[in-house]
């Protein structure tokens, strides 16, 4: 059995959103008791990132580091077309995940105590991001 939706999400700019929720009501409705659930984000400037959902600041300082890693303005990139954070929000992307697959049992997604699943926006104005969800069991 497969079940295929897309969700969408508006951001507000740069951070990260969690979508535990939004994915765990789309394995509930497929009807899907074991299998798999893959979300796969339909972006090159945004990613997926399992993380810690408990504390906030553990997400802060992963965007914080990302900052530093791949900076802003920096003087070699080329591809700048859309601003300053366009080339950076590439290789941030690259450097992370465009999916994430998900054991599924008993209906529930099998995530960790502390675990969320977050779309990773790395542009600063606020976008409209689209995830395809699967669910196969």
């Amino acid at each position: 059995m497969i079940y295929r939706e897309i969700l969408t999400l508006q951001t507000r700019g740069k951070g990260t959103y969690e979508i535990s929720d939004e994915v765990s009501s789309v394995v509930a409705k497929s009807g899907v008791v074991d299998g798999v659930v893959t979300v796969f984000n339909r972006h090159t400037s945004s990613s997926l990132v399992l993380m810690e959902n408990a504390d906030p600041s553990a997400r802060r300082d992963l965007e914080e580091y990302f900052d530093r890693l791949v900076p802003e303005d920096t003087d070699y990139f080329i591809h700048t077309y859309e601003g300053a954070d366009d080339m950076p929000s590439h290789i941030r992307m690259a450097l992370t995940r465009s999916s994430e697959t998900i054991p599924v049992a008993e209906g529930k997604m099998m995530l960790g105590t502390w675990q969320g699943l977050f779309v990773f926006e790395h542009r600063r104005a606020p976008h409209r991001r689209e995830l395809v969800v699967t669910v196969m069991g």
